[in-house]
């Protein structure tokens, strides 16, 4: 029996499961390391390693064979997870040594060591639940962090011990503190030493950070989960360093700015990155290792605010600085304080640097993420025309690839400018025509914009109502030269709609100033561009019927669709907000702030970009969507702006979904919610096609 699309589309995790990750290149460039599961609906992630003078994979570790359940993560484990969005179980992560001899990884609490070149694997006997364990560049030693201490046992002897031990309920060592994860992109909170002597790691006190409880409605045995989540204005966690040997000494470093962004401990000094409050300051220092004095190597400032650019600092073999800061409108690279790239180009990341040849991504248009390499032969671009990553060391590359005119990711191995290799995608094939994806740019401002019809729609067929689908918030992009990133907006156009996605003002690949135009109002600029990109693709496609036009979005795009029915119930007739932020006050500090200040010295901009007070306006039908165990944005959101369209005698829906995260990575859920969608839509603006589903 066939399987409908939207079982499929939760079945394998939006059609991400069967597609290799988290590559790791030997120094040598003979093997390459890297995630996958065994099938595009398996979930269990597994251990591979990809030899490259054969051409051949190795299947080195399988969760299922260890006897291990994922069930039984720890807290702080789902936590982590939850903030990198990671959806698939098994092995999501792993470590190695310098030489890529030895891995290690944590599994169901418990902490595992993995011969690369015979994949032996065996159960440490650490202190447990596990999080995060690292091995020291020598491969003697493995630190992890167990109950908020950081810890290290050593391989040979299977002597484990705290190095740092918590000095209240409220602190840890070695983790990153929520906005850190969330915002920031910093996953991690201790960095090892080049000799494997001494780690660099965060003690994070969260007393200062309001605790929030969570609780299960539709559980009502079971006690609020309790979190520390610092809302816009509101303190934040605690953090500082410290320098802790192998052998039990310790140097303080104190941190003179209140966010930590990033460490590099390279061969030659010790890098932190710190960033102030208003973000409009980024400060990066070395950091003596005997005293715990920081110095400035590079401070940058913007009236506005600073972007956080992953993969710096860096150095590169001879010691060069590697770095991204904004210059000409432009994130562009530096090289020892020189800009390599020019102001056309839009850095997205540093991904890697092999001796003095530094791999990164950039655009130089915003629909397509590019591979670049800028060494002592210049700047070459690698991959192209699509949206494009990479690895590299000793020599080999392995590019990833994604393209609308192929489905999935493509992993490639290359040497010397040739494609020598190419590691499988067992990713499944999705149970829809390919989309037939149409790009403009819309209106005077060329906003990026995608256009879907049903599969076989021609011209002059008739007229259809209007689904826009966009995200539309800052750091997040939705039009981009990937298939994949189509296929939901796909099955809804085969629904009987004209999907419409614009990527307006706040997104990235266009420059920092396109960026920052949202500063101070994160509601008039994104509405008015999608109101803009939909009467653009209206004059080119006379096909989408303006009378009829709904919008659905999820996150920044939620709050985006409830703005668009309340604010221009003109041009909008339905909407569907999941997981919407609708108040801005009870979102975190690092990432509201950035765009809208401090509420408690400046409440305008908060008052400008809220939903709540709008909710008198409500005309149009509006379905609200959230997860009650949501530590994102949580459920608050949506029941404050049903309180008040309730008392201001708005007819609307919210549809609750217990036990669900900000993810929604429950597979019935997931598969639900979308039939659900294109039910209330029908009913809004009508127009399904013949033999759509129907909602269960």
């Amino acid at each position: 029996m066939s399987i409908s699309f939207p079982r499929q589309y939760a079945r394998t995790r939006r059609f991400t499961l069967g597609s290799p990750r988290a590559f790791t290149v030997s120094p040598d460039g003979e093997r390459v390391l890297f995630l996958r599961t065994r099938a595009g609906d398996d979930p269990v992630t597994c251990l591979w390693r990809y030899d490259v003078a054969a051409a051949a994979e190795t299947l080195l570790v399988d969760p299922r064979t260890l006897d291990a359940d994922d069930a039984d993560l720890p807290p702080e484990e789902r936590a982590r997870r939850e903030r990198s969005r990671e959806s698939a179980g098994g092995i999501v992560g792993y470590a190695t040594d310098n030489a890529c001899s030895a891995a290690v990884f944590a599994l169901a609490g418990q902490a595992y060591h993995t011969n690369l070149a015979t994949g032996e694997t065996a159960r440490l006997a650490t202190a447990t639940p596990v999080i995060d364990p690292r091995l020291d560049p020598t491969g003697a030693t493995v630190a992890y962090v167990a109950d908020g201490a950081l810890r290290i046992i050593e391989l040979a002897t299977g002597h484990d011990r705290a190095l740092a031990e918590p000095e209240a309920d409220d602190i840890t060592y070695g983790l990153a503190e929520f906005i850190a994860a969330e915002e920031m992109g910093r996953f991690r909170g201790y960095w090892w030493s080049p000799d494997g002597t001494a780690l660099l790691a965060a003690r994070v006190d969260e007393s200062p950070v309001e605790q929030w409880h969570i609780a299960d409605p539709a559980n009502p045995d079971r006690p609020a989960n309790a979190v520390r989540y610092p809302a816009a204005g509101t303190p934040n966690a605690d953090v500082s360093l410290a320098i802790v040997q192998t052998d039990g000494g310790r140097t303080d470093v104190a941190l003179e700015l209140p966010y930590l962004v990033a460490a590099a401990w390279t061969a030659s000094d010790l890098l932190i990155v710190t960033q102030t409050r208003d973000q409009r300051t980024i400060r990066l220092s070395t950091v003596d290792q005997a005293t715990g004095e920081t110095a400035t190597l590079q401070e940058d400032h913007d009236p506005i605010w600073l972007d956080i650019v992953p993969g710096v600092p860096a150095r590169t073999a001879a010691g060069s600085l590697v770095w991204v800061s904004d210059h000409e409108d432009a994130h562009r690279l530096f090289v020892d304080g020189r800009p390599v790239t020019p102001p056309t180009l839009q850095v997205r990341g540093v991904n890697g640097i092999d001796g003095e040849t530094v791999l990164f991504t950039a655009s130089d248009e915003p629909t397509e993420v590019d591979l670049y390499s800028y060494g002592p032969d210049g700047l070459t671009q690698l991959g192209a025309g699509g949206v494009h990553s990479g690895q590299i060391a000793g020599g080999t590359i392995v590019q990833t690839s994604q393209g609308l005119e192929f489905e999935g990711l493509k992993a490639t191995i290359w040497r010397d400018g040739k494609e020598i290799g190419e590691i499988a995608t067992v990713a499944e094939k999705p149970a829809i025509e390919a989309p037939d994806v149409l790009l403009l740019g819309a209106g005077e401002r060329e906003l990026r914009t995608a256009v879907l019809f049903p599969t076989g729609h021609k011209p002059g067929d008739g007229p259809l109502p209007v689904l826009l689908d966009p995200y539309g918030g800052p750091h997040g992009q939705r039009v981009t030269k990937a298939r994949n990133g189509f296929l939901a907006s796909q099955w809804f156009a085969d629904q009987g709609f004209a999907v419409v996605i614009a990527d307006g003002r706040g997104t990235p690949g266009r420059g920092p100033a396109w960026e920052k135009a949202v500063a101070g109002d994160l509601a008039t600029a994104v509405l008015e561009d999608q109101v803009d990109a939909l009467h653009a693709a209206a004059e080119r496609y006379p096909d989408l019927d303006l009378g009829r036009v709904g919008i659905r979005g999820w996150s920044f795009g939620g709050y985006l669709a409830a703005l668009a029915v309340l604010r221009r119930p003109d041009v909008f007739h339905a909407a569907i907000a999941g997981a919407p932020v609708t108040e801005w006050r009870l979102y975190d500090t690092h990432y509201t702030e950035r765009y809208l200040g401090d509420p408690t010295a400046d409440p305008a901009p908060y008052d400008r970009s809220s939903l709540i007070p709008d909710a008198d306006k409500l005309s149009r039908p509006l379905l609200l969507i959230h997860g009650l165990a949501d530590d994102n944005v949580v459920a608050a959101h949506t029941l404050r702006l049903s309180s008040a369209l309730l008392a201001a005698g708005r007819p609307h829906s919210v549809l609750p979904l217990s036990g669900v995260t900000h993810m929604t990575p429950q597979e019935v859920v997931a598969e639900n919610l979308l039939l659900l969608q294109v039910d209330f839509l029908v009913k809004a603006l009508g127009g399904v096609s013949p033999g759509a589903p129907s909602a269960p």
